[in-house]
């Protein structure tokens, strides 16, 4: 656990922050999926996702806003988020390095993510999530409820996802 007096920062990423993002995806990537999809999807999709080009398509053209959470100065954890239709938005992305979860940080993560939703005039936030991801209780706890199920193809390999939506 965190000591209360811990420094806490969330800020907003740019693309000078990619190598950043990078290397958290890196840390936290495989420990969140090795027990839910093979060892091939799991390099596929990080292949897909995670590359400084496709981060650089996600932030410029396809309008993800990245946030960096900092722990006493040092990058600990990110999100994404992006608009989708009338007031829904979707959070893209949430990653906390493994030695940092379990400590409240995903809880002001996300939180961070719905205020500056609800600022922009979004009304629901959605996400996306494994089935069979322990995730799905913490999301839970934060107010997020299953809407439907999604199974979404990605290169040979397919995401079978509840969509989760909390209303802000």
């Amino acid at each position: 656990m965190l000591p209360h007096s811990a420094a806490v920062t969330v800020q907003p990423a740019t693309l000078a922050d990619i190598p950043t993002i990078v290397s958290l995806a890196e840390a936290t990537w495989e420990p969140t999926y090795r027990f839910i999809i093979s060892k091939d999807q799991l390099e596929y999709m990080y292949r897909v996702i995670y590359t400084p080009a496709s981060l650089q398509r996600q932030m410029h053209d396809q309008g993800h806003q990245f946030l960096l959470l900092y722990c006493e100065g040092h990058p600990s954890g990110f999100a994404s988020y992006s608009p989708k239709d009338q007031g829904v938005y979707h959070l893209n992305k949430i990653y906390l390095l493994p030695s940092h979860q379990g400590q409240g940080l995903g809880q002001q993560l996300i939180q961070a993510v719905e205020d500056i939703v609800r600022a922009a005039g979004g009304t629901t936030l959605e996400l996306n999530v494994n089935r069979y991801n322990p995730a799905i209780a913490f999301y839970e706890r934060q107010g997020f409820q299953r809407y439907r199920e999604e199974d979404i193809p990605i290169g040979p390999f397919w995401m079978n996802d509840y969509v989760m939506r909390k209303e802000l």
